[in-house]
């Protein structure tokens, strides 16, 4: 019996069908709730030798823990901090990439009661100025490779809650305060007391911190409780269909949550080693032989990475160990879903959730299939609704809202408790008995969800509202285009049309010719309504430091560039 039977109360496959998952789906738990020591401790005890993770470094340097070293780990990672003044409640930012170190010190923290916050290594001074700041950081930990310690130490003035700097393996600054962290925690006792009393966690204590991507203003800061892991029970379990014995792979830095998707909580509740490949570059070729060096059974990444994949042999690898592939983050079109399945047999299972949320809608191996188009169903353990402007529920087809039942006191296992300093924000997302979350979605008479985009991302046109998605979607489907961003820009008389700011493939020349041809194969493939009246081809898209395009900078320049629209710009029939 895998470990996420103990809080579901029966195996994933013992429900009938998608009804009877939704309708008794329940997870319990203690109300001291924590993964560190009820998940990753006991299964430490129970299976000491059994494989949580292989870690690759860039030169395929290769270490594998168990179980019963991520809890000896974790045991040391706490002491350590403890020892340094780190106690319950105190904020510690995590600067890791993808280094084995970040388990040991998520795990220790949580142990400690400390809340760790994630940062990427591409942050730079300002970056580091906000978020520590805005978030009382106490201590840093920053990995030594680039140049991440220096873009720090431009600003440590300004961030004067900061009172500890470790850093871990790379360059090492020889001035600056900085401490050697991996000394620290290689000197540690491996001994350590589950806390109790004042000093222990309840379940609804806030276990992390995590900005969200920033995609409109300054990033928000959400906070998770110790609920957050049981909230991946259907991310890992039923989502990813993680199997006990198994190697999930999925491509995420430990920079943003979507690592804590996939590489962490409901893979471990599944019991299954998780795969971790510290890269600086992707490369799909060498991906396609990791997958089949080590028997990778079940895997994740964007649509973005299956299509670099898939631009090399993939029929000439042994992938006969993979048995379940997810994707999330942006439109998978139907192209790259159908030649993955020509090439591997196996159908790409989408999902969609937020910094906010765990997975919160998908399709779920055995219970609903993909359709195209649709994003999924409800997840189990959130009660989904499209709401329009009225707070009431859509209608099969009208667009709305995706809302999910849920208070600040009465909410599903992976939903946030709010934003941190920001009572105004949790007020607004919270209200009227459902989390709302600012995107837009229609549901079809079968439960089947067809995401649209953010609120702010929706274009209004002649009447129409169109989303950026939809139109991506179809984009990414023509020969010529890599990456794409679907925008508004204004018009005299449409209000606004659509633009397409396109990064052209390798071999492909900007031309008039070009544009003329995507906006024909644009109109072929979904609503006329829709096509790009715009066509922009860039060398490069804006994007937050975790990779989401940055439509708000790309309208702020579209709105002085058209602020008088044109025909001359129009390229149309």
């Amino acid at each position: 019996m895998a470990i996420y039977e103990k809080y579901l109360g029966r195996d994933r496959d013992s429900f009938k069908d998608y009804k009877d998952l939704t309708e008794n789906f329940k997870i319990t738990y203690p109300d001291n709730f924590n993964f560190a020591y009820d998940v990753v401790d006991e299964l430490a005890k129970e299976k000491p030798d059994k494989l949580a993770m292989i870690w690759l470094s860039k030169d395929m340097e290769e270490k594998r823990f168990t179980f019963s070293d991520m809890s000896v780990w974790s045991n040391k990672a706490a002491n350590y901090l403890k020892s340094m003044g780190i106690k319950k409640g105190d904020k510690v930012m995590l600067v890791l990439k993808r280094s084995y170190l970040f388990w040991f010190i998520m795990l220790g923290l949580h142990k400690l009661g400390g809340i760790p916050i994630q940062a990427t290594n591409m942050l730079v001074g300002h970056d580091f100025t906000y978020r520590c700041n805005k978030g009382d950081i106490k201590a840093v930990i920053i990995t030594g490779d680039d140049d991440v310690t220096e873009h720090f130490d431009k600003v440590e003035e300004e961030c004067p809650s900061v009172k500890l700097k470790f850093v871990t393996k790379g360059k090492k600054p020889e001035k600056g305060g900085w401490i050697d962290f991996e000394a620290g925690l290689n000197a540690a006792s491996e001994k350590w007391t589950r806390p109790t009393g004042e000093d222990g966690v309840k379940a609804n204590d806030i276990m992390l911190m995590a900005f969200t991507s920033g995609t409109t203003g300054y990033p928000k800061m959400i906070k998770h409780d110790f609920t957050y892991p049981l909230g991946h029970i259907g991310t890992g379990i039923f989502w990813h269909r993680v199997i006990d014995g198994g190697l999930h792979f999925t491509i995420s830095d430990t920079g943003w949550l979507k690592s804590l998707w996939g590489k962490f909580y409901g893979q471990w509740f599944g019991e299954s080693a998780v795969l971790v490949y510290d890269f600086d570059k992707f490369n799909g070729e060498q991906i396609l032989k990791i997958l089949e060096k080590y028997k990778v059974t079940t895997f994740c990444v964007p649509p973005t990475m299956y299509r670099l994949i898939l631009q090399y042999d993939v029929k000439s690898y042994d992938l006969s160990s993979l048995t379940h592939c997810c994707s999330a983050g942006e439109a998978l079109n139907p192209d790259v879903f159908n030649k993955w399945k020509e090439y591997t047999g196996l159908e790409i299972y989408e999902g969609f959730g937020q910094t906010e949320t765990t997975l919160c809608l998908g399709t779920l191996g055995g219970y609903n299939k993909p359709i195209s188009g649709f994003i999924g169903k409800a997840i189990p353990g959130y009660d989904v609704h499209i709401k329009d402007e009225n707070e009431e529920d859509c209608l099969a087809g009208q667009e709305g809202e995706i809302c999910i039942r849920a208070t600040l006191t009465d909410k599903p296992c992976g939903l946030c408790q709010g934003y941190f300093k920001d009572e105004e924000a949790t007020a607004y997302s919270f209200r009227k008995g459902f989390f709302h979350t600012g995107d837009k979605a229609y549901i079809d008479e079968h439960g089947n969800i067809k995401y649209i985009g953010r609120n702010d991302d929706v274009i209004k046109s002649s009447g129409y509202r169109i989303g950026p998605f939809e139109v991506e979607s179809v984009l990414l489907e023509h020969p010529a285009v890599l990456e794409c961003a679907v925008t508004g820009v204004p018009d005299e008389k449409r209000g606004f049309v659509v633009k397409a700011t396109i990064v052209l493939k390798s071999g492909y020349t900007p031309s008039d010719e070009l544009i003329k041809e995507i906006q024909n194969f644009v109109k072929q493939n979904t609503a006329p309504y829709k096509y790009p009246r715009v066509i922009e081809f860039v060398e490069s898209l804006p994007k937050t430091v975790n990779g989401k395009i940055r439509r708000t900078e790309i309208r702020a320049l579209d709105n002085e560039k058209y602020a008088l629209y044109k025909k001359e710009n129009v390229k149309s029939e």
